[in-house]
C-alpha cells in the first residue's frame, strides 16, 4: 500500500500538522491501495498563507517566464504519462486503455491548449480606437482554491490548474480524497518543474473539514469547483461571506434526441457515450429521446447493444468500462435501479447486482430502461453510473420540451441529417453545450452550464479568463 500522508505546501512535501488517516480503495479489487491525510483547518491555514506569500511575485511574472514553465511542465507530464494512466486506473477503476488515451490524454490536451491561448493572450489592451487613452487591464483573481472530483482526475485538475498559472494566480489543489493519487503526481512535476515554492500547493482531504476550510478562508480570493450541484451550493454560501469569486461546473442530465432521420450508428454512439467511463460523467446523454416511428426499434437496437457491452478488469487491455468509483456510488445507483424498476419504467436490460463474474469491485450492468416518463426519479436524478432512460416523443417541439424539463443543462446531443432542424433545436436547448451526431465538443470549447450545472466556462480562452480580473485605467498613454 502507499504512503501518500504528505502534502505539498510552499514548494516542499510536509507531514500533516495533525495526523488523520484516510484510505484509498481500488474500486475494482475493493481493497486500500494508499493511505493518505485529511487536511484539518491548520494545514490549509498554512497552505493558503503560502500562496498569499507568493501571489505578488508571481502575478507580476513576465508572460514569457510563464510560458516557459508551462512547457517545461507540459514535457515531464509527457513523461510521467503512464505513470499517470496506471494511478488513474487504480484510484478510480478506469480500464488500462481508456486511462491511457483519454484520462491521461484530456489532462495533456488541456495543458497544450492553454500554453496556446496564453501566448496569444493580451493582459493590456485598448478599450477601442474611440477612446484612445482608455486601457483594460486582465490581472490575476488572487489566490484560489481548487477543488476537483474523482470521475475525470487529470482532465477537472488541468482545465483548473493551468488556467491559474497562466494567469498568475497561487493556489491551494483539493483533489477528492477518493482518486488523489494522480493529482500528488502533477504536484511532483509541479516540483520538478521549478516553479516558485508557494504558486502551488497541494492538500489532500474531504469536504466536510478540509474543503470547508478552503472555502470559508478569508485569505481565499477565487474558488473552482467541480462536483456536485448540491456541494456546489454550499460552496457559494461559504464564497458570499466576503464575495469570493466563484466557478461551479456541477451535474447534468444530458438529453439525447434521436430524431426519425439520425444516421445509423446514432443510437449505439449514444448508449457509448451513456456507458463510458462506467457512466460517471457529467456530460454524458443519459436521456435518449426517441421520436416515435423509430422507437421499438430503437428499444431492441438498445437491448442487444447493452446486452453485449463488456464490464471487466480495468487492468486488462481492451475497449471495456470497469467499476464505479465507491460502495457507497455502488449503493446509490443499485437503489436508483431498483426505483426505476418501483416506478413502472421497463428494465429491458440489465438491472440490479453485478455483472456475471464479477463477484468483487463495484461494478454496475449496463442498464437500459424503456417508456420512461420524464418526471420519474431516474429521469431527473443525476444517477452517475452506465444507466440509460429511454423517452418516447412525437414532435420536434415535444422533444424540445423534455429535454429542457430539468433542472440541469449541461449537454444535450442532437441526431438528425436535417441541418435546418439541427439549428432550430439547437438555439432552443437550455444548456450550455450542445453536440450534434457526435461531432464533440473541442477541448478548448467554453465547458459549462446553464441553471443548475453551474456558474462560469472552463477551457480555452473562456477558462483562462475565469482566473483574470478586469482593470478600466483611464488617461493612459
Amino acid at each position: 500500500m502507499l504512503n501518500k500522508r504528505k502534502f505539498y505546501i510552499n514548494g516542499q512535501w510536509v507531514d500533516p500538522i495533525k495526523p488523520d488517516d484516510c484510505n484509498v480503495i481500488n474500486p475494482s479489487t475493493e481493497e486500500n491501495c494508499a493511505v493518505i491525510s485529511i487536511g484539518s483547518k491548520e494545514d490549509v491555514n498554512l497552505a493558503v498563507k503560502s500562496a498569499k506569500d507568493a501571489f505578488n511575485d508571481w502575478a507580476f511574472t513576465s508572460k514569457e517566464e510563464k510560458i516557459n514553465l508551462l512547457e517545461t511542465l507540459y514535457s515531464n507530464y509527457k513523461k510521467r504519462w503512464a505513470d499517470f494512466a496506471n494511478a488513474i486506473t487504480m484510484e478510480m477503476g478506469a480500464p488500462k486503455d481508456f486511462a491511457t488515451k483519454l484520462q491521461a490524454g484530456t489532462g495533456a490536451s488541456h495543458m497544450k491548449s492553454f500554453i496556446r491561448y496564453l501566448k496569444n493572450f493580451e493582459f493590456e489592451k485598448p478599450l477601442g480606437e474611440h477612446a484612445p487613452n482608455q486601457r483594460l487591464l486582465y490581472e490575476p483573481k488572487g489566490v484560489c482554491a481548487l477543488i476537483t472530483p474523482w470521475n475525470w482526475p487529470m482532465n477537472q485538475v488541468c482545465l483548473k490548474v493551468m488556467p491559474a498559472l497562466s494567469a498568475g494566480c497561487t493556489m491551494v489543489l483539493k483533489p477528492s480524497e477518493l482518486a488523489p493519487l494522480s493529482s500528488m503526481i502533477l504536484a511532483e512535476i509541479i516540483d520538478e518543474t521549478k516553479f516558485p515554492p508557494g504558486v502551488f500547493n497541494l492538500v489532500n482531504g474531504n469536504g466536510e473539514t478540509t474543503g470547508n476550510a478552503l472555502t470559508s478562508h478569508p485569505d481565499i480570493d477565487m474558488i473552482s469547483f467541480t462536483g456536485s450541484t448540491r456541494a456546489g451550493a454550499l460552496i457559494s454560501k461559504n464564497a458570499a461571506n466576503d464575495f469570493k469569486r466563484v466557478s461551479l461546473e456541477l451535474g447534468g442530465k444530458g438529453a439525447n434526441i434521436v430524431f426519425k432521420d439520425a444516421d445509423p450508428e446514432a443510437v449505439e454512439r449514444g448508449a457509448t457515450r451513456c456507458f463510458r467511463n462506467s457512466g460517471q460523467s457529467c456530460n454524458a446523454p443519459t436521456r435518449m429521446l426517441v421520436e416515435k416511428p423509430i422507437y421499438k426499434e430503437t428499444v431492441n437496437k438498445l437491448i442487444k447493444f447493452a446486452n453485449n457491452f463488456k464490464v471487466d478488469d480495468p487492468t486488462k487491455e481492451g475497449d471495456h468500462i470497469g467499476p464505479v468509483i465507491s460502495e457507497t456510488q455502488f449503493n446509490k445507483i443499485q437503489g436508483l435501479i431498483q426505483k426505476g424498476i418501483d416506478e413502472g419504467a421497463n428494465l429491458v436490460a440489465g438491472g440490479l447486482g453485478k455483472p456475471e463474474g464479477l463477484n468483487k469491485g463495484y461494478y454496475v450492468k449496463p442498464t437500459v430502461f424503456a417508456d420512461v416518463k420524464n418526471n420519474m426519479e431516474i429521469a431527473q436524478t443525476e444517477i452517475f453510473g452506465p444507466v440509460l432512460s429511454v423517452i418516447p416523443f412525437e414532435t420536434e417541439e415535444e422533444a424540445i420540451s423534455i429535454a429542457n424539463d430539468t433542472l440541469y443543462g449541461l449537454t444535450n446531443y442532437i441526431q438528425t441529417q436535417d441541418q435546418n432542424k439541427v439549428h432550430r433545436v439547437a438555439r432552443k436547448l437550455r444548456s450550455g453545450m450542445v453536440d450534434v451526431n457526435g461531432a464533440g465538443i473541442a477541448v478548448d470549447a467554453p465547458f459549462g452550464g446553464f441553471k443548475h450545472s453551474g456558474i462560469g466556462r472552463e477551457a480555452g480562452q473562456d477558462g483562462l479568463l475565469e482566473f483574470l480580473e478586469v482593470k478600466s485605467v483611464g488617461g493612459w498613454s
